[in-house]
């Protein structure tokens, strides 16, 4: 599974790509808006974020209709050639994707809560499919249930679309979603965090060293 780390902050994305795994962002006009200020407009974030990340980042449209969505498509790929547009998963926004997917332009669907959605998504040509299981959980719909079926439903097909598994609120999230074969999963940075911590390899790692140094002294070194 790839990891795409969910935010807009350049000090976050800048530390998880230094481990080496990380393979891209996913940003919105709320994380966007979060991050705003120190004289940068959303673009210079987007161009930062583009040059930092080797991999996909994706980037919101707020319009609506469908002649709107694709004209801010036409501006945001400009910003950088690893640009993903984020279309809703609405009527306008299935007619835009299929729009722009002709044009070359790379598509993540958003804002997907079924599998029916991501049938919709997979048909209009959308690269990512993003079910957002967090925000299904908050409703007591089962997320994962509902990945599943998006996976399911999109695999049976010839499509050439990813599921991006969102809303991923903890590392379990991120295990069961990686368990059931989702191609990509973006996180908060506190959840990417977690995953690497353990108490038992702090507890292993401590202790190597103080034998280490123990045997040091014994050699008197």
């Amino acid at each position: 599974m790839k990891f795409f780390l969910d935010t807009a902050n350049f000090d976050e994305i800048k530390e998880a790509n230094s481990w080496g795994v990380l393979d891209g962002v996913t940003t919105n006009p709320t994380l966007l808006s979060k991050e705003a200020g120190q004289g940068k407009d959303y673009k210079q974030m987007l161009k930062d974020i583009c040059a930092e990340v080797d991999g996909p980042v994706s980037a919101e449209v707020v319009s609506t209709e469908k002649d709107g969505m694709i004209a801010e498509a036409h501006d945001l790929v400009n910003i950088a050639d690893n640009i993903y547009v984020k279309f809703p998963c609405i009527p306008a926004g299935l007619a835009a994707t299929k729009a722009v997917r002709a044009e070359g332009i790379r598509v993540n669907m958003t804002l997907v809560f079924s599998p029916a959605q991501a049938l919709l998504a997979a048909k209009a040509g959308a690269n990512f499919i993003s079910p957002f299981l967090g925000r299904l959980d908050d409703v007591a719909t089962g997320g994962m249930e509902i990945l599943e079926q998006c996976i399911e439903v999109v695999k049976n097909y010839d499509f050439d679309s990813e599921i991006l598994a969102s809303s991923l609120r903890g590392p379990m999230h991120v295990v069961e979603a990686a368990r059931l074969g989702s191609d990509i999963g973006t996180m908060p940075y506190d959840v990417f965090t977690k995953l690497v911590k353990h108490p038992l390899t702090d507890i292993g790692l401590q202790r190597f060293i103080e034998d280490w140094n123990k045997a040091k002294e014994a050699l008197g070194a």
